[in-house]
């Protein structure tokens, strides 16, 4: 209970910040948040290529000629 508590809070004081911030700073959360969902998911793409293997970068550039062709 305790810890949903500090995190109701800890809410309610972010959206009294930002409800006050000016529009260039809410942009930048933004930015920040995006980067950082970006972050995790290369992240995230790269364990799952150390367990599941890659593909070849000679294979990725077959492809590739295949699609220019």
């Amino acid at each position: 209970m305790e810890t949903t508590t500090k995190r109701q809070d800890l809410i309610q004081l972010i959206y009294t910040y930002l409800k006050a911030a000016p529009e260039s700073t809410l942009l930048k959360v933004l930015e920040l948040l995006e980067d950082e969902e970006d972050i995790r998911d290369a992240r995230a793409e790269l364990e799952d290529i150390k367990r599941n293997g890659g593909i070849p970068w000679s294979e990725i550039k077959k492809d590739m000629k295949k699609d220019i062709a």
